[in-house]
């Protein structure tokens, strides 16, 4: 359970649900497998497997959900020389050539075909919501696998307006500075992985693992006008870490000194040593995001939602009919 890593999202409205109101919400979206034709599935599952049967876990004001996605693995290389010994055997029997469209139209047929007889795969994607702190944190190594799960957490409590978290600086040129100085900001220190990127080339890339990131060499890359994308930091000399220019972060190392202190909380089944370490980790993850985003001069408060800008294009048409409707009377 404990996070590896951390895609963060501002609420930028109050979150109000209790656990329980929460949990009633989750439950019509509840995890169901993958039927005989279905490509994939999604839904939510208890954060405690098969020791709770809760949606919601919370503790600490924190409030944990999990969802579970199901896809069935057909492999597209098995898909498509079925597909070419098809689209042959109509060649050779027709003498034609099988055209894009009926390509796809017997592609379509060999998937369903193989759909039901096809292996399923499961992944968990744990994520809580902080209320007090602000924001909702995601266990998920890219951006496109965190959406999903709030796209499916805002279909079922209907609302959720958040945006990825931002800092007031700029990260890329702030982790450039730390870097050429050298010195890294307060609570942290250097790691030793970087990636460096030359904002002229994209393509232009230098990663460094295992290095020392003060040494001359990447210092000489950074003079040269190159910047850092990734930086590796510990932080209060146990937690280790990358984040990038997204404030994503990847590669969470907790150190041996929390797990051990999460392991000292007496726990008698399970579900208390779930909730020890649920409690110990968002502690500790609210604290280094605190730093972190001071780090980089606080939070970017500006941005708005989708959601948020959807009410007020809503709230402006609306003012505009009625500014129409009252010139017309007039």
């Amino acid at each position: 359970m404990w996070f590896k890593n951390l895609r963060v999202y501002r609420l930028t409205k109050a979150f109000s649900l209790t656990a329980e109101k929460l949990n009633e919400l989750l439950e019509p979206h509840a995890f169901v497998p993958c039927g005989s034709q279905d490509a994939a599935r999604y839904g939510w599952v208890p954060p405690l497997g098969r020791h709770g049967n809760q949606l919601v876990h919370a503790a600490n004001g924190y409030l944990m959900v999990c969802a579970k996605k199901q896809e069935k693995v057909i492999p597209a290389a098995v898909v498509n020389e079925k597909v070419e010994e098809l689209a042959q055997a109509i060649s050779d029997k027709e003498a034609r050539q099988v055209g894009r469209k009926e390509r796809q139209n017997l592609k379509d047929e060999v998937l369903l075909e193989m759909r039901p007889k096809a292996f399923a795969k499961s992944r968990l994607q744990y994520a809580y919501i902080a209320p007090k702190d602000g924001w909702v944190v995601i266990d998920a190594a890219s951006a496109s696998a965190a959406e999903e799960l709030l796209e499916n957490l805002r279909e079922a409590i209907s609302s959720l307006a958040v945006v990825p978290l931002a800092a007031k600086n700029l990260p890329q040129q702030t982790m450039t500075h730390w870097l050429t100085a050298p010195e890294a900001p307060a609570q942290f220190e250097f790691g030793h992985e970087t990636e460096l990127r030359d904002p002229k080339d994209s393509g232009s890339v230098i990663r460094c693992k295992n290095q020392d990131l003060c040494a001359e060499e990447i210092h000489n890359h950074l003079v040269a006008g190159l910047q850092v994308h990734k930086l590796g930091l510990v932080w209060r000399g146990g937690v280790e870490f990358i984040v990038d220019d997204q404030l994503a972060i990847k590669k969470l190392k907790f150190s041996d000194a929390l797990l051990e202190k999460a392991d000292s909380i007496d726990s008698e089944n399970a579900a208390q040593r779930f909730d020890a370490d649920f409690s110990v980790m968002t502690l500790e993850i609210s604290a280094l995001l605190k730093d972190l985003l001071a780090a980089f001069g606080g939070a970017n408060t500006e941005s708005v939602s989708v959601e948020e800008v959807m009410v007020r294009a809503a709230r402006a048409e609306a003012e505009r009919h009625a500014a129409e409707v009252e010139e017309v009377a007039f």
